[in-house]
């Protein structure tokens, strides 16, 4: 199978929660799951950075629920506070590999594991050209007991935050996508 037929079926089983509410301010969630269909229905290269038209990244926020808290990226590019993710690859069997791979890169903490249940929100925003739109498939991974981070090329800083404290550095992508993800745990 390839990236592109799970990802289809990733999104086909993908059953929001709570889609529509007044906490979905950016488009509600099954019609961002349709739209992502429509996109790989289209776009056989949707998975793919050269996608003119936008492709699908996965991302996964790493949090850690004994301490109460997540780590964030400090972007190198966007210099925001970011969840850990970016573009799938050629060896991506799956958007959970893609996920837990830039995960695990980008935080340097071994041991990730994916919180069941599959991805936890979709985000859809615009990238500087060529990329012109990310379609973020968005997970959570659990760090194991007494994780330890290493900053990647990729970061300008990691750093813990508690969950109160995510709203005053993230945008609110981050801050739905911590919500989501304290919803399931």
């Amino acid at each position: 199978m390839s990236l592109h037929d799970d990802a289809v079926l990733v999104l086909k089983r993908y059953a929001p929660e709570g889609s529509g509410g007044p906490e979905d301010t950016h488009g509600d969630q099954a019609e961002l799951r349709q739209a992502y269909l429509d996109h790989l229905a289209r776009h056989d290269e949707g998975m793919w950075k050269a996608c003119g038209a936008g492709h699908l990244t996965a991302s996964a926020l790493v949090i850690d629920p004994e301490r109460g808290k997540v780590l964030l990226t400090l972007h190198r590019k966007l210099r925001m506070w970011l969840q850990m993710g970016g573009h799938c690859e050629e060896q991506d069997a799956t958007l959970e590999a893609a996920a837990l791979r830039e995960a695990t890169e980008e935080s340097g903490i071994a041991g990730l594991t994916l919180l069941s249940g599959g991805p936890v929100r979709l985000d859809r925003h615009p990238i500087p050209s060529p990329c012109n739109w990310h379609l973020d498939v968005q997970y959570a991974a659990l760090a194991p007991a007494g994780a330890a981070e290493r900053i990647s090329e990729e970061s300008l800083e990691l750093r813990w935050f508690g969950y109160e404290d995510v709203p005053g550095v993230a945008d609110t992508s981050v801050v739905r996508l911590l919500e989501a993800t304290r919803a399931r745990l």
